[in-house]
């Protein structure tokens, strides 16, 4: 039975390169190296990112588009949609919008820019290789 994510894979054509932006734009740091894989995480731990330089596991995928990753901007509140019932959990909105503002200084290209939804901010961000994530 599965207890949790080791890491999630992030396409990259460029490690090196890859690596000073994650470390110094987003403030991850680098846990590991092996051979085409390089781990990453957030400061202060969480779910680890593993840049995945070109190799033959690749097959047809190419570094580009959503990951599907949701990065956490800060404490997490639940909000609940009095027409639905639907209860979702999200990055309180003010820490949101202040990563989003902190993120858009530093350069950081967005394919979606900050918007407000019924349980809270989000965005889409992108990193150099054009990987996006999801801010909320």
């Amino acid at each position: 039975m599965a207890i949790g994510v080791g890491s999630v894979a992030v396409l990259v054509n460029d490690a090196e390169k890859a690596i000073v932006w994650y470390r110094d734009v987003l403030g991850f740091e680098v846990v590991n190296a092996v051979g085409h894989a390089v781990f990453l995480r957030p400061r202060g731990g969480g779910t680890m990112i593993h840049l995945c330089s070109e190799c033959d596991s690749w097959g047809n995928d190419k570094p580009g588009g959503r990951t599907g990753v949701w990065l956490q901007c800060g404490p997490l509140r639940t909000a609940k949609d009095e027409k639905t019932g639907i209860v979702i959990v999200a990055s309180d909105p003010d820490a949101v919008e202040k990563t989003y503002k902190e993120l858009r200084s530093k350069g950081v290209r967005f394919s979606e820019e900050l918007k407000t939804e019924w349980w809270g901010k989000m965005a889409i961000m992108q990193d150099p290789e054009g990987n996006e994530f999801e801010i909320s």
